[in-house]
């Protein structure tokens, strides 16, 4: 039959409606398809579970953890050599197909059917980086279609540059390594534009088998793949054959490295960090990951502090240095050791240490908060409570002494005069409300007064932090903000975190950091004496120098050092060694804050409170009104129940509280509280 123009003219025309009606049909499925599946766009700001990033207080990595890409390549900067060697090694037909190679999936099969085993894989890069970002691991039906799926949608929403980039970024390559600029570093000590022609090769082998191909794993089995890639970058055209011989015949020549980043710049202060997270984040949001976590700490000051630690701590000693911003409890440095890689034991939070006569700040404040002044007089001699004679450093007594020169010259029998003055109670709720004993409560007994119970450094640091602060405690926190994995505010400091309590009396702190200006001016803390700006603190040694410390302020920063030995042994060596540590870091550091005052000394009016109820008798005051009245310019010792030691008796040896026993005297018999 005979056809007329008309005839075809109207069969082009159907044809062309069922065209576009098919054509239609297909792009409404397929965007129904892309509905279900994840943003191809969301890649750039993908993380693996779990992961978190740790910054310093400006925003400087410190360290990821989790299975993190520690360190990425940026846009535009992939060497191409690493390009060419992966594309042949993967995909050899990456820059022709749409996701998924139909052609590759088909010489797979023919090529796995001669050998009678797997020996080639048909998964493109498209599809590898859809699985790493979007999918598990499962090997189901339903997972490879969903991994096709989203491959052709990649190729939609991407360019081929931007998805080859990102798979460099993020594919796992053994040994901890994950991305190229990863892999560099790990196997070379390299970035990826410093990798040669066989280390590009040999990297690029190792994503079907990471840990199987791994050179640090099998170095036989690594060079063997690698000489496969370099035949497969020869085949494409990508280089030479003189080119591919002189490669597959050259060594290794490995040279390992941690992964960036895996490393912390600051490892004693992230380790605790890593402690703390349970608290501040649910089960889930650890899991999830994908966590930006701005701390408090500042990385120059914690460089600088390290270094002092090692610089300056005494013998062989371990050292620790700790600072704390007194109206924010931000913790801006934490070291706990001196190198992190041979002892990961924190002595900034974990090691409890005798704080030997830094623990005077409490019996101290609890008197004045009683009603004792600084200008009080006391009488230095030896004496026994009893059973319990405490000595001063060097056997050397003042006799009459004002309280505030007592401090001045670290006097431990008025140390313990003040105790029994004020009673145990008063003292202990001090420290209670600076934040010691809280935890491990202080017994009532003698040595107490002069630092019997062992202490953190890190919360005799917030203790002077707080009453540097005008008696306000803030508890120490390593948190300023923390971000969830699409950069929403999940915690800050300014809105969620402490405002900090009232410990102490406004007055009672300004008094006592006036007396402690004193210790550092002309007393036993000179040693860490500024010339620009005024200093408060206290130093602290415990028997034999088994503990050294110094905790001072400026009112922007409390810092603290400790200095000794892990086994507690003798140091042979002064509190002034810390004291002088101190100094060192601060002149480093000091240029960040303006020069500030302390406030004045307050005037006290209050009267002496004797709180103590009835737990021991005193002796009663004169009652005859023959007798003439007490010289008021002499000192009350009206209260004292002491009794003089022998000025003949050889004094016994103090030692401080054996690690983790009950309080004791010099003896080590527990001390009885009447």
């Amino acid at each position: 039959m005979k056809r007329t123009r008309r005839h075809w003219v109207l069969l082009a025309g159907s044809a062309a409606a069922i065209g576009c009606g098919v054509a239609l049909g297909q792009g409404a499925l397929t965007e129904a398809l892309d509905a279900t599946l994840p943003d191809a766009r969301e890649i750039a700001s993908f993380n693996r579970p779990g992961t978190i990033t740790l910054l310093s207080s400006d925003g400087q990595v410190i360290q990821k953890l989790g299975p993190a890409t520690r360190e990425k390549v940026n846009p535009g900067e992939m060497p191409l050599l690493v390009k060419e060697a992966f594309v042949a090694a993967e995909d050899r037909r990456f820059y022709e197909h749409d996701g998924v190679d139909l052609w590759g999936i088909s010489r797979a099969l023919v090529t796995n059917l001669k050998q009678r085993a797997v020996r080639e894989g048909a998964s493109t890069i498209t599809q590898q980086l859809a699985r790493t970002v979007f999918l598990s691991q499962d090997r189901t039906i339903t997972r490879k279609l969903r991994e096709a799926a989203l491959a052709y949608k990649l190729e939609r929403q991407l360019s081929k540059e931007q998805i080859l980039e990102q798979y460099l970024n993020y594919v796992y390559l053994g040994s901890g390594a994950y991305g190229v600029a990863d892999a560099a570093w790990v196997y070379f000590s390299k970035t990826p534009n410093q990798l040669s022609l066989p280390e590009a090769a040999l990297i690029a082998g190792l994503p079907p088998a990471p840990s199987v191909y791994s050179p640090l794993v099998n170095e036989s089995v690594a060079r063997e793949r690698r000489a496969i890639v370099l035949n497969r970058m020869q085949q494409a055209g990508f280089i030479t054959a003189s080119a591919a011989e002189t490669a597959r015949n050259t060594p290794l020549n490995l040279k390992p490295a941690t992964p960036k980043y895996f490393n912390s710049a600051a490892p004693y202060f992230t380790s605790w960090v890593a402690q703390q997270l349970p608290q501040m984040l649910t089960p889930e949001q650890l899991e999830v990951g994908g966590l930006k976590i701005r701390t408090s700490l500042n990385l120059k000051w914690q460089k600088r502090a390290q270094q002092v630690v090692r610089e300056f701590a005494p013998g062989n000693a371990e050292g620790s240095i700790v600072s704390i911003e007194p109206g924010t409890g931000l913790v801006r440095v934490m070291v706990g050791g001196k190198n992190f890689q041979a002892s990961q034991f924190n002595r900034a939070t974990q090691a409890l240490r005798s704080p030997g006569s830094t623990f005077k700040l409490f019996p101290y404040a609890a008197a004045i908060n009683a009603g004792v002044k600084p200008e009080d007089i006391f009488v230095d001699a030896p004496r026994c409570w009893n059973g319990y004679c405490p000595k001063n450093f060097g056997n050397k007594y003042f006799g009459k002494i004002s309280l505030a020169e007592a401090l001045k010259n670290s006097l431990n029998t008025v140390a313990v005069q003040l105790q029994d003055k004020v009673g145990f109670d008063a003292i202990i709720a001090m420290a209670n409300n600076l934040g010691i004993g809280t935890t491990r409560p202080l017994g009532k007994y003698y040595p107490m007064a002069i630092g019997a119970y062992e202490q953190t450094i890190l919360d005799m640091t917030a203790a002077y932090a707080a009453v540097t602060n005008r008696g306000v405690y803030v508890k120490p926190t390593a948190f300023e903000d923390i971000r969830g994995p699409g950069g929403q505010m999940i915690w800050s400091r300014r809105s969620d975190g402490a405002r900090g309590r009232r410990a102490v009396d406004s007055d009672v702190a300004d008094t006592m950091n006036w007396m402690l200006q004193r210790v550092v001016t002309g007393g036993t803390g000179v040693a860490a004496k500024l010339d620009d700006r005024p200093v408060a603190g206290k130093t602290g040694t415990s028997e034999g120098g088994r503990d050294l410390w110094f905790i001072g302020s400026i009112p922007q920063l409390t810092t603290a050092v400790w200095f000794g030995y892990d086994n507690n042994r003798e140091t042979n060596s002064s509190s002034g060694e810390a004291a002088w540590a101190w100094k060192q870091f601060m002149n480093t550091i000091k240029g960040n804050f303006p020069v500030q005052q302390f406030p004045p000394k307050p005037v006290l009016t209050r009267l002496f409170r004797d709180n103590r109820g009835t737990k021991r008798a005193l002796p009663e005051r004169n009652n005859d009104p023959t007798k003439k009245p007490d010289d008021p310019t002499k000192p009350d010792t009206s209260w004292d129940t002491s009794t003089p030691a022998d000025p003949n008796a050889t004094a016994p040896q103090r030692n401080v509280v054996p690690p983790g026993g009950p309080p004791v005297d010099e003896f080590f018999r527990p001390m009885p509280v009447q």
